[in-house]
């Protein structure tokens, strides 16, 4: 079986939460494709390699990296995101893992409009950007970085930006994509919520 699950939308909205928790419980492989741009970001600025070089380079160890969720891959992740020749690079992976037997997830910016134009189910997922803030700011505090709520705010802000206005592939939902709001829901109800969906593609599926 060949079915694909695009789970879009902006940093800290939860798409990365609940792209995990799907697969967990429909067994379908995962892709945190933001992954792929962070650790190409860190390549780059750590080797002098151009961006997609680095994209194209891309190894096992350069994925497992501990400090792809850090502030300065994210931030490096959103500046490389922007390169039309660095997502070329990347393109044909993760269509391959798409389309994957026994069914995928994917979970980025573009999945549902560029990459997985064609999933069975697309998913872009929200929140109030002070919700999102919130969160990122736990996330990396736990992590130990230093930075204010206030500060990370403004990071989310611009890098929401940069996304959204840039050219090739900007953040933005699909026509058919469920809109899936998380500011007020728990992580349970909103994978329940998405699982709902899922269910009904998989029976006419």
């Amino acid at each position: 079986m060949r079915f694909t699950v695009a789970i879009d939308g902006p940093a800290a909205s939860g798409k990365g939460t609940i792209a995990r928790a799907l697969a967990a419980r429909f067994g379908f492989a995962h892709l945190d494709t933001g992954l792929l741009y962070r650790a190409a970001g860190m390549k780059a600025a750590e080797s002098g390699m151009e961006p997609a070089e680095a994209a194209a380079s891309l190894g096992e160890a350069d994925l497992a990296r501990p400090d792809l969720r850090s502030g300065a891959a994210g931030e490096a992740a959103s500046r490389v995101a922007a390169l039309p020749a660095v997502r070329a690079a990347l393109l044909a992976f993760q269509r391959d893992f798409a389309r994957r037997e026994g069914g995928a997830v994917l979970d980025g910016r573009d999945i549902g409009t560029v990459i997985c134009p064609d999933a069975e189910v697309k998913l872009f997922v929200v929140a109030a950007p002070e919700e999102r803030a919130r969160r990122r700011h736990a996330e990396l505090s736990a992590g130990g970085d230093p930075r204010s709520l206030e500060a990370v705010a403004e990071d989310l802000r611009i890098r929401d930006a940069r996304d959204a206005a840039r050219a090739d592939a900007p953040l933005k939902a699909a026509p058919d994509a469920l809109l899936l709001d998380t500011t007020e829901m728990t992580i349970e109800a909103a994978v329940a919520e998405a699982a709902r969906w899922i269910n009904e593609q998989l029976r006419k599926a």
